[in-house]
């Protein structure tokens, strides 16, 4: 179980309105304000449809990310790549540590700025990732 919710900040619902994150226990929460009633949807079930989503999108280019992130480390030898690409293969498998993990503060600060939100309706769907 995460101890936070993954993208807390990032999540925002159908009007623009952003989520405020909530424990009921020890489980995370997005919580939804639908008109004054707080809806309280568990963050595992939507961090794990957006990190499918963002799984599905890298499918079939895992070579040329591989490649280009390989650049960016400056370990641009074809080990390095091939090592990236496996990785990036089977990034389902590393879902659930980086569900552990989570996502540092300065990191969602910085997807913020670039734009990244996730758009949930009141019953805790991903309807788009951005």
């Amino acid at each position: 179980m995460p101890n936070q919710p993954l993208f807390a900040g990032l999540v925002i619902d159908e009007a623009g309105n952003p989520a405020e994150t909530a424990f009921i226990g020890s489980e995370p929460c997005y919580v939804i304000n639908d008109a004054g009633f707080r809806h309280h949807i568990p963050a595992e079930q939507i961090d794990r449809a957006v990190l499918s989503q963002m799984a599905e999108m890298m499918k079939g280019s895992e070579d040329i990310l591989s490649e280009q992130a390989a650049k960016m480390l400056g370990q641009d030898d074809p080990f390095s790549k091939a090592l990236i690409e496996q990785q990036l293969k089977n990034i389902d498998k590393q879902f659930d540590q980086l569900m552990e993990a989570g996502i540092p503060e300065d990191m969602r600060a910085y997807l913020g700025m670039i734009g990244f939100k996730v758009i949930i309706n009141i019953h805790g769907e991903v309807l788009k990732v951005d």
